[in-house]
């Protein structure tokens, strides 16, 4: 198993990093988008994050790391129907998945496909699981989001509403939970995202370069650091990295009692009249996602500053154009914050 570099080492990026324990905290809150300069730790983030959440409990042997304790509704059919022919489901601790979707990935790929290897051998029509499969529960992470292929951008949409990925081909018909956390990278420059799956996300984060020498030399001292001697490397920063891993084990316990107070809720609607966002889902991604912040910090009901702090990465991406305002994006949430809720 490969070492990764320590979540808590990371320099600088506390949008980014706040974002991405806001959707393991809460994966209701709809994933995370980051966009910005290559070499800015997005894909290192994202793995750091993995390797610190506790491990969780799966079925013995199925192949979508099914939950035990879930719902016949939440298994798939193996598991189901194992679970009607005995008391309990046999269990193990398995590390949370985190699935890379490659941009040169086929449809059979990523969805699945009949099992060639069965059908050649023995006859049986059985089916082969993809990488949304092996992303149950866990992570799916996708680099260069903005140019993957309309065709899994069309696959990843369904899938991503339902929480169920649904296969017909080749006389197969075959259903199973597919619930994961989306997280995206991309550069910019490289192209747009899709609107319909640009919508998808919960959160969309910008990284930049950090244009301090003090932070430059640090993000090339530490990462040069690891790179000569990784294992030495993670062990100096174990301690932090478990004090993050039990503030996340803390807040995902907590979560369920933090409160929404009425002013929060109207507050938050202020915000996104005042932005002109399109339909309801940004009042949602931006309630959930301050209530995940709060949870993280300890508190246990939302305020204005949770609101202040998550409103960019949950509105950002949902303001439509404006031809008479040419301010980018961020700066038109953040006028809109100030305004609201004054400096």
């Amino acid at each position: 198993m490969s070492v990764v570099f320590p979540f808590s080492a990371i320099v600088g990026q506390d949008e980014m990093k706040m974002s991405i324990l806001i959707a393991a905290v809460d994966p209701s809150v709809g994933g995370v988008l980051v966009f910005g300069d290559r070499g800015t730790g997005k894909s290192t983030a994202i793995r750091a994050l993995a390797a610190l959440l506790p491990k969780m409990r799966a079925v013995v042997g199925c192949a979508y790391n099914c939950d035990p304790e879930a719902p016949d509704s939440g298994l798939c059919a193996a598991c189901r129907d194992a679970r009607a022919t005995k008391a309990s489901l046999k269990s193990h601790q398995t590390p949370v998945p985190v699935v890379d979707l490659p941009l040169g990935a086929t449809e059979d790929r990523v969805i699945g496909a009949l099992d060639l290897e069965s059908a050649l051998t023995r006859g049986e029509k059985a089916f082969e699981p993809g990488l949304l499969a092996r992303a149950h529960r866990g992570f799916l992470y996708i680099d260069e989001a903005n140019l993957l292929e309309d065709h899994l951008v069309d696959a990843l949409l369904d899938v991503a509403a339902s929480g169920q990925n649904v296969v017909e081909r080749e006389g197969l018909s075959v259903r199973h939970p597919a619930r994961f956390v989306l997280v995206g990278s991309g550069n910019p420059e490289e192209g747009e995202l899709r609107p319909q799956l640009l919508d998808r996300f919960g959160l969309s984060v910008e990284v930049k370069t950090p244009e301090d020498l003090e932070t430059r030399m640090t993000v090339v001292r530490r990462r040069d650091e690891f790179e000569r001697d990784p294992e030495a490397f993670v062990a100096k920063w174990k301690r932090k990295d478990g004090k993050i891993r039990r503030q996340l084990e803390s807040a995902k316990a907590n979560l369920r009692d933090v409160t929404v107070p009425d002013p929060t809720l109207e507050r938050a609607a202020q915000l996104c009249m005042a932005l002109g966002t399109d339909g309801l889902r940004g009042e949602l991604t931006l309630i959930r996602a301050a209530r995940a912040l709060a949870a993280l910090e300890g508190d246990d009901s939302v305020g204005d500053t949770h609101l202040k702090r998550i409103a960019a990465p949950a509105l950002r991406h949902r303001l439509r154009r404006n031809p008479l305002d040419d301010a980018g994006s961020t700066t038109r949430v953040e006028r809109a914050v100030e305004e609201l809720f004054g400096a």
